[in-house]
């Protein structure tokens, strides 16, 4: 199932996704007694992350029963400015009471291959994975880049095709260095995918991934379909400015 949500501008689309985090977080914890989500960097989840840490969200929050994991991450370490597991701790996990055990960041100072090859087996032991069983997220957020990326999934990456690891490496040429990222088929095992979309500048992107009418290959993010799940598109009027009336809830 796909939903598109448009909000006035940022501030609604955080206020409103944060309503639904802490729906989705209570009804996981009644069904399974926990509640898993995987984050996404970049400057639009920052301000969602910032609001679920102000007392109005925060003390709605069954925190010793969330548990953290990430979407991607850049080779660098924790208190990088450019790690996505520092904007995260800054803006949220410091400043709520959240177990230290139930946060698990992708370890972006390691070695590439060494790094996703520790978080696939950190995935494995925590949803008690055997064979080729993948885990299933409660809810994943993810982001859109201007040029239809989404975790690190780009464009032309073969990374897009692996269907064994539930962690990889990824070069990105263009950026001119490795990234660590949930695979797809991950991400389409999850419950709840919410993508996070703010700004002018992604509404070329967010037209072309959501356009139902392909002429060629797909964006990485038009590759998310959930198996067993449901999708939200969380956009502001500005992103959404070149979408049809149809695709408008």
């Amino acid at each position: 199932m796909r939903q598109v949500i448009i909000c006035r501008d940022s501030g609604e689309l955080n206020r409103k996704a944060a309503t639904e985090f802490i729906r989705t977080s209570k009804e996981a914890v009644v069904q399974a007694g926990r509640f898993t989500v995987a984050l996404s960097g970049g400057s639009t989840p920052k301000g969602l992350y910032a609001l679920l840490a102000t007392p109005e969200f925060r003390d709605q929050i069954p925190w010793s029963q969330v548990y953290f994991f990430w979407g991607d991450e850049r080779c660098v370490p924790p208190d990088d400015s450019a790690s996505n597991y520092r904007m995260v701790y800054e803006t949220l996990l410091s400043n709520v009471p959240v177990p230290k055990e139930n946060v698990h960041r992708m370890k972006g100072e390691k070695k590439p291959q060494d790094a996703a090859h520790e978080y696939d087996e950190t995935l494995r032991r925590f949803f008690q994975l055997s064979g080729d069983e993948l885990p299933r997220f409660d809810l994943i957020f993810l982001g859109l880049g201007e040029d239809g990326h989404t975790a690190s999934l780009f464009p032309g990456s073969e990374v897009r095709a692996e269907t064994k690891l539930l962690a990889a490496p990824v070069y990105v040429e263009k950026l001119k260095m490795y990234r660590l990222t949930l695979t797809l088929p991950v991400l389409n095992h999850g419950a709840s995918i919410f993508f996070l979309v703010a700004g002018e500048a992604k509404a070329p992107a967010l037209r072309d991934v959501l356009r139902e009418e392909r002429t060629r290959e797909p964006l990485p993010a038009q590759l998310v379909k959930p198996t067993n799940g449901r999708v939200v598109w969380w956009v502001d009027q500005a992103a959404a400015r070149f979408l049809s009336n149809h695709l408008r809830s």
